[in-house]
């Protein structure tokens, strides 16, 4: 027998069973009949199926409440400021960085180097000796300078505030050289 329904099985069960039935007419009955029994709401049943959520929802708690005192232990709640505005010192003396390129009289080179906003700047065909001086307030600058001249001896030098931080010398045909400062 082929059932569609769950009410075409209640007829069968009626029909092939001498059990009584329970009452259809309310809807309690109809789902103790499906074997959806209605529980009661009690703590005891809510506290085996959902201990996780509670240990998790304590430990959360207890945690939050322990950054909360670690947080007025060191002070973190104090507002630090500058005696000033950032960046006003009178006493600060900037950065002087020169750049040079040098070799035997009257050769050329090609001259690639970083500005101070760290932008590549090219000079071609520029005769030797070459220097450039910049200036920055920054507290740290990335100075690079590469060169290639027609000649075999060409050399470079990196100079912050009167002291020499890179220097190189090559002596090879159609030299090239570089100097490199991370750290000016």
């Amino acid at each position: 027998m082929k059932l569609d329904t769950i009410d075409n099985y209640y007829l069968y069960q009626l029909r092939y069973h001498d059990e009584k039935l329970p009452d259809r007419n309310t809807a309690a009955a109809r789902l103790r009949w499906y074997g959806m029994e209605m529980h009661r709401l009690s703590l005891g049943r809510l506290l085996k199926r959902g201990w996780i959520v509670l240990v998790a929802l304590v430990v959360v708690g207890a945690a939050g409440a322990g950054v909360y005192r670690l947080h007025g232990i060191f002070g973190s709640t104090d507002d630090t400021s500058t005696p000033g505005p950032i960046g006003n010192d009178v006493n600060y003396n900037p950065k002087q960085i020169t750049l040079e390129v040098f070799g035997d009289p009257g050769t050329v080179a090609t001259i690639n180097y970083l500005d101070i906003n760290v932008e590549p700047q090219k000079v071609t065909n520029a005769p030797l000796p070459w220097s450039l001086k910049m200036v920055t307030t920054q507290p740290g600058a990335f100075t690079n300078l590469v060169a290639q001249g027609n000649s075999g001896l060409l050399g470079c030098r990196i100079i912050v505030d009167g002291e020499v931080k890179d220097q190189r010398i090559v002596n090879t045909v159609n030299a090239y050289t570089f100097c490199l400062v991370k750290s000016a």
